[in-house]
């Protein structure tokens, strides 16, 4: 079992960043930034696997977003800059030993964080 802790979320301006971070107690190779807005389906960021350090991102935060991975700290990253309104949502992390396929399909990964809350204002 391993425990996800998410923390870094807030209110920011668009256009302006933030950095997310997720504390992992254990090593898992693969991991990945999800969101969800309100009455939408939770949807994958940024994934990364950090065997090879690849990491693949959704189109719509490409340029924007940066996921990056403290193995040392056991911590996963997501910097996003040049935030827009509708990145505002629930970010959570997510983690497993082993995804194939698509790494930005929530129904890969089985362990979870509780989420942090961004909201960016226009």
């Amino acid at each position: 079992q391993v425990k996800l802790v998410e923390s870094g979320g807030g209110s920011v301006q668009a256009g302006g960043s933030l950095r997310l971070s997720c504390a992992a107690s254990g090593y898992t190779a693969y991991a990945a930034w999800f969101r969800q807005a309100p009455g939408k389906e939770r949807e994958g960021v940024a994934a990364i696997y950090t065997g090879s350090g690849s990491t693949t991102y959704t189109d719509s935060v490409k340029g924007r977003f940066t996921i990056s991975r403290d193995n040392a700290k056991s911590t996963l990253y997501l910097q996003m800059n040049s935030l827009k309104p509708e990145d505002t949502a629930m970010y959570y992390c997510a983690a497993d030993t082993l995804v194939l396929g698509t790494r930005l399909s929530p129904a890969k990964y089985q362990y979870w964080g509780q989420g942090t809350q961004v909201t960016v204002a226009s």
